[in-house]
């Protein structure tokens, strides 16, 4: 029987882990349909940047509460999971408590404590985050663009981290009766669940085998718990337990507000100035001049890998929108909103190359099928949606990329902003006045 465990066991271990493989790859080959960036400058800041933004959670103290909450839940889930090295190596070759032998007596009383402890705080996390997002009616957690699948992910998550915890404190507490029976060698320390769980179990004076079937099937749901948990990252928002990292890794580290020179346009200035380079000739593969003609981003092929990285690395927690100037004064740009569409589109894209083999044009675009001018013009570049994600995403450049394309591909800029760049252009200035006339306001 135990040899059929064992087997089933690695069975699904197997196969956890290959979907979630198989999930990590998918992702990849998405972000891959990007353009290329060079973002591997300055290494020893990047990992700086990424052990405290990604690891340290330096940002989310910004909002104390949220911030100190999403520490417990981090650093407990995280830390509570090193047990799966334990649980893998006693599904596969039928061991008990596996790292007792390896740690010792004292130190694995320490350890196992210390979980406990742990797995408290992300209990008392994830039960207070769920009561402030359903309940509490925190602003930027229950506006309509978080209707529906948005809001039913993020409670699902709070609920499948509640379930594992409770599964983990039942094995437990399972495990320390029976080893106080004799039936399992003392190994482990579990304060919580002998204080509120053991109690609760000796009411009912269960023998021993009723014991072990609990702990056992305990056991099993904590780790088939984990699987699911692992595989289901990719369909949510909490795929930036993973992004995370590379997102602040990747992130931009220039100066907020410094604007990219397009390589299309350096591109068509060396054309132009140099007199023997024939404009209409193929470009030598790989060569510099081999670069997109297209001006700013209409689609997500447009985008750069770092952007579409961002789309999938963001939390949904709104901190971009709450913070936002054109939100806040009721206009429809909501900067969350717009990596969330960035993802949708690219997801399409995706189950597109899954079904076809390769993309096949579908007549949508991420510019007007997805977002919209309204909500691109709204944006006053000022940068807040920036400085406010917690993960460094960058929301504005995927805007203002759009609104390249809207302005030198379609002459589609507002009237306002057409006028504007008619002056300079004729005047060098934005008013609409001649350059002799400009000093006449000393005169009067």
């Amino acid at each position: 029987m135990q040899y059929i465990d064992n087997i089933i066991f690695l069975i699904l271990l197997v196969a956890g882990f290959g979907l979630f493989a198989k999930s990590l790859q998918k992702i990849y080959r998405n972000i891959k349909l990007g353009r290329e960036i060079n973002r591997s400058d300055n290494k020893s800041e990047r990992w700086g940047t990424m052990a405290r933004v990604a690891m340290g959670q330096s940002k989310m103290t910004a909002r104390p509460v949220a911030g100190v909450l999403h520490l417990f839940v981090y650093v407990g889930f995280v830390i509570i999971n090193i047990e799966l090295v334990e649980i893998i190596v006693d599904g596969i070759f039928g061991t008990h408590r596996f790292l007792s032998s390896i740690f010792g007596h004292t130190f694995y009383n320490f350890f196992t404590a210390t979980l406990e402890v742990l797995a408290l705080l992300v209990v008392i996390g994830v039960v207070l985050f769920f009561i402030r997002r359903n309940f509490y009616g925190v602003k930027r957690l229950t506006m309509k663009e978080l209707f529906g699948w948005p809001k039913d992910d993020a409670n699902w998550i709070l609920i499948i981290e509640f379930a594992l915890m409770m599964a983990f404190f039942k094995m437990n507490a399972a495990d320390s009766i029976l080893q106080m029976r004799g039936v399992f060698p003392a190994h482990g320390s579990f304060p919580i669940s002998e204080m509120i769980f053991v109690p609760f179990l000796e009411i009912f004076s269960f023998d021993n085998g009723f014991l072990m079937f609990t702990e056992k099937a305990a056991w099993w749901f904590h780790f088939v718990g984990i699987l699911f948990f692992m595989n289901y990252l990719y369909y949510s928002k909490h795929l930036h337990i993973i992004l995370a990292f590379p997102s602040t890794w990747f992130a931009n580290l220039d100066k907020k507000g410094k604007f990219n020179n397009l390589e299309s346009v350096t591109k068509e200035i060396k054309l132009m100035m140099d007199p023997n380079a024939d404009p209409y000739a193929a470009p030598a593969e790989g060569s510099e001049a081999d670069v997109p003609s297209k001006f700013g981003a209409e689609d997500i092929f447009d985008l750069n890998q770092v952007q579409l990285l961002n789309a999938y690395s963001c939390t949904e927690c709104g901190r971009c929108t709450s913070v936002c100037p054109a939100n806040i004064t009721g206009k429809k740009l909501s900067p969350r909103l717009i990596l969330m569409k960035t993802r949708d589109r690219l997801e399409e894209v995706g189950r597109n190359i899954d079904k076809n083999g390769s993309f096949v044009d579908d007549g949508k675009k991420l510019l007007n099928d997805y977002v919209t001018k309204e909500e691109l013009w709204a944006c006053t570049t000022c940068n807040a949606c920036t400085e406010a994600c917690p993960i460094l995403l960058d929301p504005l450049s995927i805007i203002f990329e759009m609104r390249r394309f809207l302005v030198m591909e379609q002459s589609a800029a507002p009237q306002e902003l057409n006028l504007m760049m008619t002056n300079v252009e004729n005047n060098a200035a934005p008013w609409q006045y001649n350059q002799a006339d400009r000093l006449n306001w000393a005169n009067d």
